[in-house]
């Protein structure tokens, strides 16, 4: 099992992040506030409680370098918190949103920080030391749906999103007097702020996901359709390819090496898809284990399959007689996972170990580094 450390902190987790040496984490357990615990020899306390949200907090990132923690809520406000002494500070940012916030996550130099919105907007956010707060430009009439999710390429300019209009998009978000020329880099050189680089019709459902590989060459997002796609030569001719399995939709994913990827979401158990030499991607296994075929016939009509998948389960992933499931009763997550952090250590590209929580209020710590067929793909 890759699974080392199973922490139950709530009964249901909406988001987490970590500090910068992992011996803090803060999560919302589906409320409108943020817990922040601290590892003390082997047993994790409660350190703040913060709150300053009317609604369910959706978005949690906490900077590596600057320390600061930016939370995103359904009330269409976000904060980031600052911490002076003992306490934890909130700093107001002006979103202008009509909708729920609902993603955020810090740029790569930490100068500013993007939020996806339920109003169809990208909100880029970067600090005003005059007035002493966080402004934002707004990405508008781009999306036809709510913006899921958001990742920063490593240049700090581009920007790739995903929505519930099926497709992910890349954006630059030059701003002038934050970042520099010297940040723009290859065919992007050009691009004024909120300019689209290039629009992905792979999928024709929801698309959730969204993340870039250590050197920004490959682009990967997953549908609600059990699909993930990986793009490479993001631009005006890209590479893509997919990927269909026949387990329950992924919710997030996350790039562990430049060929590796680890997928998460309604099945409750990590998705590891890896490429070979020619570059072409597929579906490895389940980090978690799985359950055996129940006895009987090994093959049965898709769409029954689908039926017992998705209505026959119990919420804790006991199947009815007959169904295959890839769920185990009492395994590490009982419910769907829908986050995914990487635990980075070093100035390594590589990330053998990271983080998963759910809506089971666990946060599950993961190492791939020994796992057997995985080893080439590092």
């Amino acid at each position: 099992m890759a699974a080392i450390e199973v922490h139950q902190f709530a009964q249901c987790i909406t988001c987490h992040a970590w500090n910068s040496d992992h011996s803090m984490v803060a999560f919302c357990p589906n409320n409108n506030e943020v817990h922040i615990y601290k590892l003390f020899q082997d047993k994790w306390e409660k350190l703040h409680v913060l709150k300053k949200h009317d609604q369910i907090i959706s978005g949690i990132d906490w900077s590596a370098s600057s320390n600061k923690i930016v939370t995103v809520s359904h009330d269409r406000n976000s904060y980031v918190w600052n911490q002076e002494g003992s306490e934890w500070v909130p700093t107001l940012v002006i979103l202008r949103l009509n909708r729920a916030a609902l993603c955020a996550q810090w740029s790569p130099k930490e100068n500013k920080f993007a939020v996806g919105s339920g109003a169809k907007t990208v909100c880029i956010c970067y600090y005003e030391q005059e007035n002493n707060w966080w402004v934002s430009k707004l990405i508008r009439k781009k999306h036809d749906s709510s913006v899921t999710s958001v990742a920063w390429h490593p240049n700090n300019i581009l920007l790739a999103t995903t929505s519930t209009d099926g497709k992910c998009r890349v954006f630059s978000t030059f701003i002038k007097g934050v970042d520099t020329r010297e940040s723009k880099t290859g065919t992007t050189s050009d691009s004024k702020f909120g300019e689209q680089i290039v629009q992905l019709d792979l999928s024709f459902s929801w698309a959730f996901g969204v993340k870039w590989s250590p050197s920004g060459n490959t682009l990967a997002y997953v549908g609600h359709n059990s699909m993930i796609y990986f793009v490479d030569d993001v631009g005006p001719s890209p590479l893509a390819q997919n990927v269909a399995f026949r387990d329950l939709p992924l919710r997030d994913v996350l790039f562990v090496s430049e060929k590796m990827v680890i997928g998460v979401g309604f099945d409750c158990n990590p998705m590891v898809f890896a490429a070979d030499e020619t570059g072409i991607w597929r579906f490895i296994k389940f980090l978690g284990e799985r359950k055996t075929p129940s006895s009987g016939s090994k093959y049965g009509s898709q769409f029954s399959g689908a039926f017992g998948k998705f209505y026959g389960q119990s919420k804790y992933g006991v199947s009815n007689d007959g169904v295959e499931t890839s769920r185990t009763s009492g395994g590490v997550h009982e419910n769907c996972i829908n986050c995914i952090v990487p635990i980075r250590e070093g100035s390594t590209s590589r990330t053998t170990r990271f983080s998963t929580s759910g809506l089971d209020g666990k946060v599950v710590i993961w190492d791939v580094q020994n796992q057997d067929g995985l080893l080439d793909y590092l």
